[in-house]
């Protein structure tokens, strides 16, 4: 356990945590240097315990904060803000979703999309945690990613679908006067698969072939494909870069860096 009696340095953690990854992202504020570390988690132990060897093994985790995020990918629910209340979140995403009876539900206000997003941590997790950074605070990994988007969304006139794989699922959205009109996730590991869901949403909510646009950024399976199939249907199909997205930030040439975290170090919550 840190010892907070102890200055601490200029520096801001954060921790993104899946279901089957765990990574550690340090920004110095004092010269703007960002440093990534994946940790390869073990077979056979909980997500849990391999955070608690994290802490013992990382020396990055023995440094003292300024501000420590986690940054969390789970199934999320969100709420219009109008009807949001902190002591229901725990009906309201349990009945949404089961087998998350023993969870922590946080939430993530998001002012700008006139909506607050709930999700799910393990207790254990965050308990190891608590032990370490007591004040640490939690957010839906997605959420600067939507938040992001729905600014790019403003550009020109034509009504856009976007797409963002990640950690084997893909989240589904399009936004419509300051709130989302469509927000869903789906298994994001085949190719073929995320064909059908896309061209489904697309057809759902009767964007026009031709004219409306859609945008795939992050972790594609099978790109290139991906992209021709689409354009047979949708036509103007395109992959975000993250680097002409980001203007050539520093952040897009780190290697392994998921987009939303990118997207967080550039944009900011």
């Amino acid at each position: 356990m840190h010892d907070y009696s102890q200055p601490v340095s200029r520096k801001r953690l954060i921790i993104r945590v899946s279901r089957k990854s765990l990574s550690f992202s340090v920004l110095d504020c004092g010269n703007g240097q960002i440093s990534f570390i994946p940790y390869p988690l073990k077979s056979g132990i909980s997500l849990s315990a391999n955070l608690r060897e994290a802490f013992r093994d990382e020396e990055i985790l023995n440094d003292k904060y300024q501000h420590v995020l986690v940054s969390v990918v789970a199934p999320t629910l969100t709420v219009p803000t109008e009807q949001f209340k902190e002591q229901e979140k725990e009906i309201l995403f349990r009945h949404a979703f089961t087998n998350h009876e023993q969870d922590y539900v946080g939430y993530t206000v998001m002012d700008d999309l006139n909506c607050v997003v709930l999700f799910a941590i393990n207790r254990n997790l965050k308990s190891v945690i608590a032990d370490h950074y007591p004040e640490a605070r939690y957010m839906a990994a997605v959420a600067p990613v939507w938040r992001h988007l729905h600014q790019r969304s403003y550009m020109g006139t034509k009504a856009k679908l976007y797409c963002y794989f990640h950690d084997q699922r893909m989240d589904v959205f399009c936004y419509g006067q300051n709130r989302f009109k469509f927000c869903n996730a789906f298994d994001g590991r085949d190719a073929h698969d995320a064909l059908y869901y896309l061209l489904s949403v697309w057809k759902q909510l009767g964007m026009k072939v031709g004219h409306d646009e859609m945008f795939l950024v992050g972790d594609i399976p099978e790109q290139q494909w991906l992209i021709e199939e689409l354009k047979k249907y949708v036509q103007r199909a395109y992959v975000i870069l993250p680097t002409g997205d980001f203007n050539r930030s520093a952040v897009t040439q780190i290697e392994g860096m998921p987009y939303d975290l990118m997207t967080l170090f550039v944009k900011g919550r």
